[in-house]
């Protein structure tokens, strides 16, 4: 067995906003307004990277 990290394919709305240079309360704001791409499963909110990279490099979602 190897104690590798699986690979998430998604990050918190925190992780998010780390990332983004903003703070918590913004970065969930901004993804009820849909400006964060987000899912949510559950009670979670979650960002998939893919789409956030997207985003941030300004190609279409």
């Amino acid at each position: 067995m190897t104690d590798q990290q699986p690979i998430r394919a998604t990050i918190t709305i925190v992780e998010a906003a780390h990332r983004l240079g903003i703070g918590r309360n913004q970065a969930y704001e901004a993804a009820k307004r849909g400006e964060i791409p987000s899912i949510k499963i559950g009670k979670r909110l979650l960002v998939p990277k893919a789409a956030l990279e997207r985003m941030l490099s300004g190609q279409a979602a």
